[in-house]
């Protein structure tokens, strides 16, 4: 077995696709690679729900002996993954990071694990998550029963919530790329904290197929991974219609996947929408890197301070999940499995949202429309708006959040938020620089609905004369 160097864990998917066409090492040597990295490097992160390792050799086996053949199935070909565990894999158990459910096998691979067979990639682990994503109310990082997810970082912080695990194995090098979820922030908040790239695609752009559902009018999956080239890589082989999902559109999608950085490069230049205020109330560190972002945008993007529509956006998303999770996980009530949480407080913390008012889900539907409506005139105008993606750095695991946050607080950050969760426009958080404690902060990218590839290719821009993408953490192996 050649010695694949350590820095091929963090290496993108592109290097890495060129790495294996070159002969430099094998799909299974790639794969034996990250499967050992998961299970060292990933115990210490609590990152890992379930290694696939007998699945992950059979399908790099395959992937190897398909190129031999001349059969390339693209650039995921023979790249190794993970799946954050609330996508359902055949023959392996999906937790949906609750104990009670820890060994259970829902026996179908959801779209989204089908669809990245089918492009070549190799899945060698599920990846932990807060349970239940979050849905029931719980305040700190110890809400799995995996642990609490621990930041690549600095594992005396958090990685981030629901998608710890996904943002902390990308984070960590334990592999190239990870599918997470967000109902609200949960791909955003582990992206900015672990610093990576992380995708929300629009509402219904990715089938939910085989993914837990929190809250069905909200839910997205999306890519989290080492730059934004390959959040467009891994949309390419994910989204798409699907008759198993009702709520998935039938709207092609195609991300360039054969352009080099080089090729990229163009001459266009962008509107951009910034905050007013988004950074008023943040951590000094995440205020000057936000404020050095725009200065490396400005070189190619012409930049507007705006404010956003008055509307009730965080409230309107707040009663939309909290309605919804109800609805969807009142059987944890009647079976009592709702007492082996790991979090004292998701004991008891769905029970406030059970008592709604449905009135107040009706009239939160009703104005969502109408905020549906003036977020794509508001964005209309522009490629993106702008803000950091986070007040703060990552929280430490042993306090109350609310001590680190103390403040530092940006309505603006969390009305855009509610904005993403309540009218589904996509969004895009990327590196940009290290703040308090040598730790990452993230610039957040949102954009109208369906323009994720607008996003990226901002993205792409800023990624092409910046380095923080390539930033690694101190060594954990």
């Amino acid at each position: 077995m050649p010695e694949i160097p350590q820095a091929a864990a963090f290496a993108s998917v592109r290097e890495l696709a060129k790495s294996l066409r070159a002969g430099d090492f094998s799909c299974v040597e790639l794969a034996e690679f990250f499967l050992e990295r998961l299970k060292t490097v990933g115990a210490k992160l609590n990152a890992v729900a379930t290694v696939t390792q007998e699945l992950a050799i059979q399908q790099a086996t395959q992937a190897d002996q398909e190129l031999q053949a001349g059969r390339d199935r693209g650039l995921l070909h023979g790249i190794p993954y993970g799946v954050k565990d609330l996508m359902t894999t055949k023959g392996v158990a999906t937790s949906w990071g609750a104990a009670p459910f820890r060994d259970r096998i829902i026996d179908e691979d959801s779209t989204v694990v089908a669809r990245l067979r089918e492009a070549g990639a190799v899945l060698i682990g599920k990846l932990a998550m807060v349970e239940i994503a979050g849905g029931l109310g719980y305040r700190q990082a110890n809400a799995s029963f995996t642990g609490p997810g621990l930041n690549p970082w600095d594992t005396s912080r958090w990685a981030g919530g629901s998608s710890s695990g996904p943002g902390s194995a990308v984070g960590g090098g334990l592999v190239p790329f990870a599918i997470g979820s967000e109902t609200w922030g949960s791909i955003m908040t582990p992206a900015a904290f672990c610093g990576i790239n992380g995708l929300r695609p629009t509402y219904g752009r990715v089938s939910r197929h085989g993914a837990m559902a929190l809250a069905w009018t909200v839910d997205k999956l999306g890519p989290m991974c080492r730059t934004a080239d390959d959040c467009g890589i891994v949309l390419n082989a994910i989204a798409g219609a699907d008759p198993a999902d009702e709520s998935c559109v039938d709207r092609p999608y195609e991300y360039s996947s054969g352009k080099s950085s080089d090729e990229r490069k163009s001459s266009t230049r962008y509107r951009l929408a910034s905050l007013k205020d988004s950074a008023k109330n943040v951590q000094p560190e995440v205020r000057s890197n936000y404020e050095a972002s725009l200065n490396v945008l400005r070189n190619f993007c012409e930049i507007e301070e705006v404010e956003l529509p008055d509307f009730p956006w965080a409230a309107v998303a707040s009663t939309l999940i909290s309605c919804e999770s109800a609805a969807a996980f009142e059987g944890l009530i009647t079976t009592g499995d709702i007492w082996e949480m790991t979090a004292e407080e998701d004991h008891w913390g769905i029970h406030s949202s059970m008592v709604i008012p449905a009135k107040d889900y009706i009239n939160a539907m009703r104005i969502r429309s109408k905020m549906q409506r003036a977020i794509d005139e508001f964005l209309q105008p522009f490629d993106a708006v702008v803000t950091p993606t986070l007040a703060t750095t990552a929280y430490p695991n042993d306090q109350p959040w609310g001590e680190h946050r103390r403040g530092f607080y940006s309505p603006q950050i969390t009305d855009l938020g509610g904005a993403g969760a309540a009218t589904g426009i996509p969004a895009l958080s990327i590196p940009n620089g290290l703040g308090e404690g040598g730790l990452p902060t993230g610039l957040q990218l949102a954009g109208r609905a369906f323009s994720e590839n607008r996003l990226i290719e901002i993205a792409n821009r800023f990624q092409t004369v910046t380095d923080f993408h390539k930033a690694m953490p101190p060594r954990l192996d």
